[in-house]
C-alpha cells in the first residue's frame, strides 16, 4: 500500500544519510542551547527553529522547496541534543537497516529511557513497530510522538496507514487532513487524501 510505503520513507530517508557516520559537532551541543542563526543575526532555540520552518512549509507553494523545509525539520527533530542519544539512534538504524530488528528495538528502548521528551526516539520505534506489523504498539508510539510534536507529520502519515490498513478509513482521512494542514504540498498525501476521500464518497452513494 503506497500509504505504507510513505510512512516508512518520512523516517527511513534522513536516517538512511546517518548511519554509519560519526555524530556531528551540531548534534553533539545540546538542544536547550541557543545558537546563532545566520540568516537573521538572532540567537533562536530549537524551538524557535522548527516554529519558523513550520510557518515557511505551511506557506510554501512549491512543492520541491517545500521537500527542502520538510528535510530541515527533520534534522531539528533527529538532534536530541545529546551526543550519546544520537549515537544510540544512529546504531538502531544501522540495526534496522541489517534487518536485526531485536537489537533495534534494544536501542530505541534505551534512547526513550534515557531522554522520554526526544520526538524521534519514539518515532523510530513507531516506524519499526508498524515495520513488523505490529500496529498497536506502533500507533501507541505514534500518539507520544504527537504528544510532544502535534505537527510531526511522519507520525500523521504512520497513523493513516495504519488506519487504512485496519480498515477504518474514515479516520484515515482525518489524519490526511491533519497532515495536509501542516504540509499542504506533499504530493503523496495530497493523492492518499483524494483516493480515500473519493472511496468513502463512493460508500456513501
Amino acid at each position: 500500500m503506497a500509504a505504507m510505503r510513505f510512512f516508512m520513507l518520512c523516517t527511513i530517508c534522513l536516517s538512511l544519510s546517518l548511519i554509519g557516520s560519526a555524530p556531528t559537532a551540531a548534534f553533539a551541543q545540546s538542544a536547550d542551547k541557543a545558537s546563532l542563526d545566520a540568516s537573521s543575526g538572532a540567537f533562536t532555540t530549537p524551538a524557535q527553529r522548527l516554529d519558523k520552518l513550520f510557518g515557511e512549509l505551511k506557506r510554501e507553494a512549491n512543492p520541491d522547496a517545500a521537500t527542502g523545509i520538510s528535510n530541515q525539520i527533520r534534522r531539528e527533530w533527529q538532534d536530541s541534543g545529546s551526543a550519546t542519544i544520537n549515537l544510540i539512534i544512529q546504531w538502531a538504524d544501522k540495526a534496522v537497516s541489517e534487518e536485526k530488528n531485536a537489537a533495534a528495538l534494544d536501542f530505541l528502548d534505551e534512547a526513550i529511557r534515557l531522554k522520554p521528551d526526544y520526538v524521534e526516539g519514539w518515532n523510530r520505534r513507531a516506524t519499526l513497530h508498524f515495520k513488523m506489523g505490529n500496529y498497536r504498539k506502533s500507533m501507541s508510539d505514534i500518539n507520544q510522538v504527537l504528544a510532544i510534536e502535534p505537527r510531526h507529520f511522519g507520525a500523521l502519515a504512520g497513523m493513516a496507514a495504519i488506519m487504512q490498513q485496519t480498515g477504518r478509513d474514515e479516520m484515515a482521512l482525518k489524519a490526511w487532513e491533519r497532515f495536509l494542514e501542516v504540509y499542504p504540498t506533499e504530493r503523496q498525501a495530497q493523492k492518499e487524501l483524494g483516493e480515500l476521500a473519493e472511496k468513502l464518497t463512493g460508500q456513501r452513494t
